[in-house]
């Protein structure tokens, strides 16, 4: 797209300067300059369109990874915590074991 717009308006300039260069500048020559640039112009608001609506992806995405991690941290120290609880029973039931066989 910028490279589009680029070459867009590489050839209005180049046309301007042919035209001015000859010395007539013809009612046509000036229309296709003005065609041209135009052109340009509403590539570059299409482009500026398309960046933008990009950008909005782009955070949208953002907002939903950002939900998500967090979820994914919520769900980590439920693990964790789960985790701790079983190791505790384990050590319970381990020395209520050795207790036992003890007496």
């Amino acid at each position: 797209m910028k490279n589009t717009i680029s070459t867009s308006l590489k050839a209005g300039i180049a046309a301007l300067a042919l035209v001015a260069a000859s010395g007539c500048v013809s009612q046509k020559a000036v229309d296709e300059i003005k065609a041209t640039a135009d052109k340009a112009v509403q590539d570059a608001a299409a482009a500026k369109a398309a960046a933008d609506s990009a950008a909005s992806a782009a955070q949208s995405a953002r907002s939903a990874a950002d939900s998500a991690q967090s979820a994914a941290n919520q769900a980590l120290q439920a693990a964790q915590a789960s985790q701790a609880c079983c190791d505790a029973t384990n050590e319970k039931i381990d020395r209520m074991f050795k207790k036992s066989q003890s007496k």
